[in-house]
């Protein structure tokens, strides 16, 4: 007998179908709730198939996002088999029946009949180090976002209150900007104080700084207030918002360094991440980016999976005698890896000055500029030949982090 678990996985819950063997289903499908009480029942059912195969079936599920998570380290620490699948495979297999049905039921039977037909790979557990250092810089992506997203809505606050403040300090969203706005949101409230007030207040949010720049910065307060266009704020809505968006933009500033500190610390420890780094044109965050995304190299017995795994292969269209001329590439897998991989060529092929005193350009990364440049040669756009770029440059790292060694030691 081959025995084997199907988990159609949702939120809170999985479908349940198991077979005994191959055209061989056990039972009726039932549902689980991912509680610890669902999951002692699940593995309650796992032994009983057990007992009457002799055999402990390995448990086959759709990769989730996190849905999955609870299942996998529940069965995981109990020594189970685990086998993820993607869910483009899945869907392929679901796609073969003639029949267009979607329900858990039948998508839990599918995945038992994968099993069988395709020759999947096994769960390969990653490192609690990599693994945090994946959420960390992803979260940290994603607070990113939120705050570019906060920094647009404040700049058409601003440009409705008093858009002459976007020149008395040289960044508008350092801590002080921010603080000096906050105190004084308009040209009323500027008006109704002298400089020397002004001056002191700045001095008072930024102690590190002179009483001369303090000064200066005062006097720019009052002469942009001079310039404002709105002399009078009609919409006490804008006031609002406006200092709403100031306290979002301080904590956003918090919550992102925060967060670069632990990235940092935790990168710092991880050997891989030193390496990558080894290569001229990729720095921190790029690095951290791309050792998260890639996690244990030992996942990938070949650069060409690598490659897949990114999302930066040529897909194929060929059909009887016609052969596709536009190959775009796949773009599955990893996105975030892909676009670390992209800034990354674009760094490294950029032109820099050897020395401040002289007037020699060289590129970031010699190797990867002469064959983006033979690549140009060749008649290749420039999207096309920075993609073959990140694609070299990945095989670059497979065998860095394979043969455990610096990137000084590959040229």
């Amino acid at each position: 007998m081959n025995p084997v678990v199907g988990l159609d996985v949702a939120k809170g819950e999985s479908q349940v179908q198991a077979f005994l063997d191959k055209k061989k289903p056990y039972k009726r499908s039932f549902k689980v709730a991912h509680t610890i009480e669902g999951l002692e029942s699940l593995h309650q059912y796992l032994r009983e198939i057990e007992n009457v195969t002799g055999i402990r079936p390995p448990v086959v599920l759709e990769s989730t996002g996190h849905y999955h998570t609870p299942v996998v380290q529940y069965f995981e620490e109990r020594g189970y088999l685990l086998i993820i699948v993607n869910p483009l495979i899945s869907y392929r297999a679901k796609s073969s029946s003639l029949r267009k049905v979607k329900t858990d039921l039948i998508d839990a039977r599918h995945l038992c009949e994968l099993y069988y037909k395709e020759d999947l790979e096994p769960y390969k557990k990653r490192g609690i180090q990599l693994l945090n250092l994946r959420n960390l810089s992803r979260q940290h992506a994603n607070i990113t976002g939120i705050y570019v997203q906060t920094k647009l809505q404040f700049q058409a606050v601003l440009d409705q209150v008093f858009p002459e403040y976007r020149g008395v300090f040289g960044d508008l969203y350092s801590v002080v900007s921010l603080l000096t706005l906050l105190e004084f949101p308009t040209s009323e409230d500027i008006s109704a104080v002298d400089e020397e007030t002004v001056a002191n207040r700045i001095n008072e949010l930024c102690p590190s700084r002179s009483r001369k720049w303090a000064n200066t910065k005062a006097e720019k307060l009052m002469a942009a207030s001079a310039r404002n266009p709105f002399q009078r704020t009609l919409y006490q809505s804008h006031i609002l918002s406006l200092e709403m968006y100031i306290k979002m933009l301080l904590e956003y500033q918090k919550h992102l360094s925060k967060f670069e500190e632990e990235i940092n610390a935790l990168a710092k420890e991880i050997e891989e991440y030193k390496i990558i780094q080894s290569i001229p044109g990729i720095g921190e965050k790029i690095a951290t980016t791309i050792i998260s995304e890639i996690g244990e190299i030992d996942r990938f017995n070949h650069p060409k999976k690598l490659v897949a795994f990114a999302g930066i292969d040529p897909s194929i269209f060929e059909s009887g005698k016609f052969k596709g001329s536009v190959n775009r590439i796949t773009k599955r897998g990893s996105g975030r890896l892909r676009h670390a991989l992209y800034m990354a060529v674009r760094c490294a092929i950029r032109d820099c000055r050897k020395k401040k005193t002289t007037d020699e350009i060289i590129p970031r990364n010699k190797r990867l500029r002469e064959f983006y440049d033979k690549k140009r040669e060749e008649g290749k756009p420039f999207k096309v030949a920075v993609i073959a770029c990140a694609n070299k440059l990945l095989q670059w790292i497979y065998a860095l982090l394979q043969n455990n060694s610096t990137f000084q030691d590959l040229t």
